[in-house]
């Protein structure tokens, strides 16, 4: 949308799009949270900073498996005028879990699990839309990988209309390592892909399942692909062949949903 007073239109190097409750900055802030185990999106360091405590939080920051960018002082001032000290660290609009004791529980309260997978959806508004279907759904869990994987920022939570708040959502590592656990907590994983031979609607659906969705652009990773209980197609009538992920992910949610509920 364009501002009404077009001496707006033309202003340069625009303050990012940064929430107060997005970030953190300060050394001793940030550093306390690291030794504490908070979690981070990213840091941001000066470029030319020589401190010696921003150099610590640093090697605390790769040890802990953190992304640290060396910017230039203007990008941190333009993110915030307030005294960073050199560094600003990004903090997740929710708190992430593990998977593991997620689908522990789930068994625990006698559930039947229904996961969630989701290979390098990197569009913020598609993880918000899949994320709202899947609470409302009643998935357990969504997993995504650490790399490749949409940022959520209180953008996403604003798009999935508040649902980030309430559904699981765990970031890994190891994408592949983390469904093979997932798969051998007894969970059948079914991915959902044009490769598939056989239709959704005759997948059944009703035992633990971790349904696997992959990137608009490439699809799941082959490794996903080859450890794969069950490919699932959707079937298309029209000229277009594919569908938006969000789409996709809510017509076979549902089809799990269903198949369940038909036979409760």
């Amino acid at each position: 949308m364009y501002d009404n007073n077009k001496k707006n239109h033309f202003r340069r190097s625009p303050r990012p799009k940064t929430n107060a409750e997005d970030i953190m900055y300060g050394i001793q802030p940030i550093f306390e949270a690291l030794e504490a185990g908070k979690q981070f999106e990213k840091l941001f360091i000066q470029r030319d900073s020589s401190n010696e405590s921003v150099a610590a939080i640093h090697k605390m920051a790769n040890k802990a498996g953190i992304v640290v960018s060396r910017v230039p002082q203007e990008k941190l001032q333009r993110i915030t005028s307030k005294n960073h000290q050199g560094v600003i660290g990004f903090v997740p609009a929710i708190d992430y879990v593990d998977p593991q004791n997620v689908i522990a529980t789930a068994y625990e309260e006698g559930k039947v699990p229904l996961v969630l997978v989701l290979d390098r959806v990197t569009d913020v508004r598609n993880f918000g839309a899949i994320a709202r279907t899947a609470e409302c759904a009643g998935v357990d869990l969504i997993v995504i990988p650490k790399k490749g994987s949409a940022q959520i920022g209180s953008d996403a939570v604003r798009t999935s209309a508040g649902a980030l708040n309430h559904i699981p959502v765990a970031r890994v590592d190891n994408l592949t390592q983390t469904v093979i656990e997932i798969q051998e907590a007894g969970l059948q994983l079914v991915s959902c892909t044009e490769k598939g031979s056989k239709d959704v609607y005759y997948i059944d659906l009703e035992g633990p399942t971790a349904i696997i969705m992959g990137s608009e652009e490439d699809g799941i990773n082959s490794e996903l692909i080859h450890i794969s209980d069950k490919l699932a197609k959707i079937p298309m009538t029209g000229k277009v062949s594919s569908l938006n992920v969000g789409v996709a992910a809510g017509i076979i949610i549902f089809e799990a949903n269903r198949q369940r509920m038909m036979n409760a």
